[in-house]
């Protein structure tokens, strides 16, 4: 008598076919779940899209699902490797993303063997998961408290039983990550009004949004920070100047010039805090396609029910200038000339990993609470291997 696993069919996905099933299964997994926003099917096929996803130049990615025996897709996995990133932990170690299941721990494994089985082929040692096969800022970690809320825009949103799924697999938590959020309407704390008053005092400082600048300006000035305030970081990737400006202009359709913010030392940027409207708030309305018929609807919900909450999807300070009060200085100005404008009620901070100290801490200055918590998790595949966390950003 065949087992329940036997039965269990796995495809990759080569085909049409094959990648229809991938993309409509979470329709089967969220039918009943009335705060499941569905992620944008066009920016999930631009992960797999060498033309869109630059990550291909220097890696490989593939995906599956999981049929079972009445030919019933019930589950899917994507399993990826970076080699500028792959090679630089003590285990070599690839990633595991996009994973939708049944409530079934045999499907899980199923699909978390397939997984390891390819990165193995590949010369890897350890799998994170889940994650995005690229930026971070999208479709990164698990989803383990707060499912009462809709999601945000590019985050993952899952059932509570995946947690369950990867911890008994063998997974283990590599970092928490934590969204906050905060009523735009509490006054800033006393701490970010000295900081700012000591900053501004100086005239070698401004502070500006983007009204006045172009894109490209924009784009450069965005660059500039990112690359001062994250060098030295854990596998940190210098963003050249193409990868700068495609951001912005992927950003473009839908961001507000009065809420993406910079700091400025002798009219150089040195800091930012860059916030977009919470774009899940209008995606709602497009179930997940954003073709012809998806754009008129967003068009359309944009004019009609504009998003009350904005999303601070970035936030850094040059390494020369942090702990300085430029944070302060940039949450006030944001206090004096965002707030003001009554476009909206709360907002949300992208996610922080608990191995940033110095951010969390600036985030518990705000006076914002965690709204969501998220797993990065590592998987060792010798499981007889010490495990480490991720090291503590200095």
């Amino acid at each position: 008598m065949q087992s329940k696993d036997r039965q269990m069919k796995i495809i990759e996905v080569r085909d049409e076919k094959s990648k229809r099933e991938f993309l409509k299964l979470p329709w089967e997994i969220y039918q009943n779940d009335k705060n499941w926003i569905p992620h944008l099917k066009q920016d999930i096929e631009k992960v797999f899209n060498p033309k869109e996803n630059k990550a291909h130049s220097h890696g490989n990615i593939t995906r599956w699902i999981l049929k079972n025996d009445n030919d019933k897709t019930i589950g899917r996995i994507a399993a990826f490797v970076d080699d500028k990133i792959a090679f630089t932990f003590k285990q070599p170690t690839g990633g595991v993303g996009f994973f939708e299941c049944i409530n079934n721990k045999e499907a899980a494994f199923k699909l978390f063997n397939t997984a390891k089985k390819w990165l193995e082929k590949q010369g890897l040692e350890a799998m994170d998961g889940p994650i995005n096969f690229g930026e971070k800022n999208m479709f990164w970690g698990l989803l383990i408290e707060n499912f009462t809320d809709p999601n945000s825009y590019g985050m993952n949103y899952n059932p509570p039983y995946y947690q369950s799924f990867f911890e008994e697999y063998g997974f283990k938590l590599y970092y928490k990550q934590f969204m906050f959020k905060r009523d735009m309407k509490i006054p800033t704390q006393q701490v970010f009004v000295e900081k700012s008053k000591r900053i501004l005092e100086n005239q070698n400082y401004s502070i500006a949004n983007v009204r006045k600048l172009s894109l490209k300006e924009i784009a450069d000035n965005f660059r500039t920070v990112y690359n001062s305030a994250w060098a030295g970081h854990n596998n940190f990737k210098k963003m050249d100047e193409k990868t700068a400006h495609k951001i912005m202009k992927t950003l473009k359709p839908i961001y507000d010039k009065d809420i993406m913010v910079f700091v400025y030392y002798k009219d150089q940027p040195i800091a930012f805090y860059i916030n977009i409207p919470e774009l899940n708030e209008i995606f709602k309305y497009v179930n997940g396609n954003l073709n012809w018929l998806g754009k008129i609807k967003f068009l359309l919900h944009k004019w009609i029910n504009p998003p009350k909450t904005m999303v601070g999807i970035v936030f850094g300070v040059s390494r020369r200038f942090q702990g300085k009060g430029v944070e302060g200085a940039m949450i006030k100005w944001a206090e004096d000339n965002i707030v003001s404008l009554n476009k909206y009620e709360e907002t949300v901070l992208t996610w922080i990993g608990d191995f940033n100290p110095q951010m969390l801490k600036v985030c518990e200055n705000l006076g914002a609470t965690i709204y969501r918590t998220y797993h990065t998790y590592r998987y060792l595949f010798d499981q007889s291997l010490p495990f480490e966390r991720c090291p503590i950003v200095e």
